[in-house]
C-alpha cells in the first residue's frame, strides 16, 4: 500500500489556451492522471500531441474536436480517446464553457507535451 496526499490545486490558464484543475496527478500512481479542462466560447486549443494515450470526456459545453485531422462534434456524455502521438486540438463552439474531464494513460507529466504550431509555424 502506498499513501500519498494531494495539494488542492487551483484553476491555472495555460499556454494551451484553457484552464487546467489537477485533479490526480503524482508520480505514486504512474498508471495514470485525470484534470478536468475548461475552454472559454469561441476559443481553440493549441494543435499538440502527447506521448501518452489521452481521453476527453465533456461534462458541459459543447466543442468540435480534431484528431489528426478529422474533426467531430461533441456535447455533453461524448468522449474521444487520442493515442499517443495523435494530433489534437478542440473548439469550444458553444456560448458558455466546455468543460472536459481528460484521462491520460500513463500520467501526463509537461515533458509529454509537444505544440505541433510552435514547430509547424501557427496551424
Amino acid at each position: 500500500m502506498t499513501l500519498f496526499s494531494l495539494t488542492t490545486k487551483k484553476e491555472l490558464w495555460t499556454d494551451e489556451r484553457l484552464y487546467i484543475t489537477e485533479i490526480l496527478n503524482h508520480a505514486a500512481i504512474a498508471d495514470f492522471s485525470v484534470a478536468r479542462g475548461r475552454v472559454e466560447p469561441g476559443v481553440t486549443t493549441q494543435l499538440h500531441t502527447l506521448d501518452v494515450c489521452e481521453t476527453y470526456c465533456v461534462t458541459g459545453g459543447q466543442g468540435r474536436i480534431e484528431i489528426d485531422g478529422q474533426v467531430h462534434d461533441m456535447r455533453p456524455g461524448d468522449c474521444a480517446t487520442i493515442a499517443a502521438g495523435q494530433a489534437q486540438r478542440i473548439t469550444n463552439t458553444g456560448k458558455s464553457d466546455l468543460v472536459i474531464d481528460l484521462y491520460c494513460r500513463p500520467r501526463f507529466t509537461p515533458d509529454t507535451y509537444h505544440n505541433l504550431e510552435k514547430e509547424r509555424g501557427k496551424t
